[in-house]
């Protein structure tokens, strides 16, 4: 049995946040399988901060994508600094998505809202409603509790309204899907005073890893080449430059290792904190600072860095997981996670024999975990190599896309 998806999301290819790539990804692999998906999303913004060349001058764009259609709506960007202009701009793209759903033509057998942002949840409610179909709500990062925990969000009246928002969701939701067991024990917690009729189907449908795209690679990139690296060893941090991340750590353990002319420090990618990071490298001659890369780039990128350092801030780690772990487990790299004991990557990193973990904002564990692998070739080759085994056994983006299928067919169909 085939089944029609209205898909709600913040971003899609061409968009590079990591969440559009998920979806895209997800997108791809179900109009594979044969199902017919339909996404509202916005017109390519994330990079800049600004709707994309080649995107402007209308608020509105229909299209086609492999597996449906798909509309473009302008996402009213802001500076991510600016929280409060943050959620006016999610608001005025969540009302867009709400005309564009009301309007589309059913039917469907279910509506996926991705959140953040967490209007969404309530945008799919409507449109769930008007189509008489289930809403699973899809929740990347659990907020507002990411926001809260980094200090990004303060106020005490804003974190009571966020919270308004995210129960009134999750109640609103048919099913609700995460991550890892910890965002799942998360949300359950919060739903367990729910009347067991109001109560979400909690899931746990992990982001995949795409073996054939990401693999092992020679390190000697075109990328190593293009920004000076030479045949030094590099650890490298690659993906959002935001609040969630202790980017602290990788500032402090370039400059600790200063005097290292073997060993250099790479930060690849965007956000709130990539101004402060260059102005950090001005400083220090090991320590490169270089902005988002093209989706096709991300294998070489990967397979530059000798060492990748997921440093996730102490007590995320239950609503927040670090996805890009599985990419460089594919691309044969050991992880050096600073993370929370315990959590989803601490975790896979100590199973799959593939890393270090340390302690969250702990440099002095952080830079002894650096040394120890900078100055073993070898044991780094055995953890990345067993990290690709991993890997190669962990969910692809066929099988993560069935379960959505799946999900929304015994919604549909509990019998």
């Amino acid at each position: 049995m085939t089944v029609r998806l209205l898909v709600l999301t913040p971003h899609l290819r061409p968009d590079t946040a990591p969440t559009g790539v998920v979806v895209s990804a997800i997108v791809d692999h179900l109009g594979n399988l044969g199902h017919d998906v339909h996404v509202i999303t916005s017109l390519p913004w994330y990079a800049e901060h600004r709707v994309a060349n080649g995107w402007r001058g209308r608020p509105v764009r229909r299209g086609t994508h492999p597996a449906g259609t798909v509309v473009r709506l302008h996402p009213f960007p802001t500076d991510k600094t600016n929280l409060l202009a943050r959620a006016l701009g999610f608001v005025g793209f969540t009302k867009l998505a709400v005309l564009a759903g009301l309007t589309a033509r059913g039917p469907f057998d279910g509506v996926v809202a991705v959140s953040p942002p967490l209007t969404l949840g309530l945008a799919g409610w409507l449109i769930a409603r008007r189509h008489r179909c289930p809403l699973v709500c899809n929740v990347q990062d659990v907020f507002p509790d990411v926001a809260v925990q980094v200090g990004a969000l303060t106020s005490p009246q804003a974190i009571r309204a966020f919270r308004a928002l995210e129960r009134s969701t999750y109640r609103r939701s048919d099913a609700v899907t995460v991550l890892s067991d910890d965002l799942a024990a998360n949300v359950s917690a919060k739903v367990a005073t729910l009347p067991p009729d109001r109560r979400p189907v909690v899931q746990v449908i992990p982001n995949f890893v795409d073996t054939v795209v990401v693999r092992p690679m020679d390190r000697q990139t075109a990328y190593r080449a293009e920004h000076g690296l030479g045949d030094r060893t590099i650890v490298m941090y690659a993906g959002n430059l935001g609040h969630s991340q202790s980017l602290d750590l990788l500032v402090e353990a370039a400059r600790r290792h200063s005097g290292r002319s073997d060993l250099a420090y790479v930060v690849n990618g965007g956000g709130v904190r990539a101004d402060d990071l260059r102005r950090a490298a001005e400083d220090l001659p090991n320590l490169t600072v270089v902005g988002y890369q093209p989706t096709e780039r991300v294998p070489e990128v990967l397979a530059t860095a000798d060492v990748h350092v997921v440093p996730l801030r102490a007590g995320l780690g239950a609503s927040s997981v670090p996805s890009k772990t599985y990419a460089i487990l594919a691309a044969g790299r050991p992880v050096l996670a600073s993370v929370d004991e315990g959590t989803e990557v601490a975790r896979v990193v100590s199973e799959a024999g593939a890393g270090l973990a340390v302690p969250p904002d702990d440099p002095d564990a952080l830079v002894a975990a650096v040394e120890r692998l900078a100055d073993d070739p070898d044991l780094r080759a055995t953890m990345g190599a067993a990290g690709r085994r991993w890997a190669e056994r962990w969910r692809s983006p066929a099988s993560v896309a069935e379960a959505y299928a799946e999900l929304i067919k015994g919604l549909r169909d509990p019998s």
